[in-house]
């Protein structure tokens, strides 16, 4: 990301997306962001870590971000 840029990129719409889905089962979220994304899980998960930070995401998707801040939150408050 160019610092300016006002719109997120299709790697970072893409991983909102992925957010949005519900899953079966375990294993099934992880098999999806090998196979849509090309990421590993480990890298997927620093990188929607990082999207909940930024404003342009909190803009394209305000309910999914919104979520999962939240659901961010009551797990660092649970530590």
């Amino acid at each position: 990301m160019e610092p300016g840029d006002t719109e997120l990129g299709d790697r970072e719409k893409a991983i909102l997306a992925l957010e949005r889905r519900g899953f079966p089962g375990p294993g099934a979220k992880e098999r999806a962001i090998r196979e849509d994304l090309r990421l590993s899980p480990v890298r997927y998960y620093q990188l929607l870590n990082a999207l909940l930070d930024d404003e342009r995401a909190l803009s394209h998707d305000p309910v999914t971000v919104n979520r999962l801040r939240r659901i961010r939150e009551t797990r660092r408050s649970e530590r």
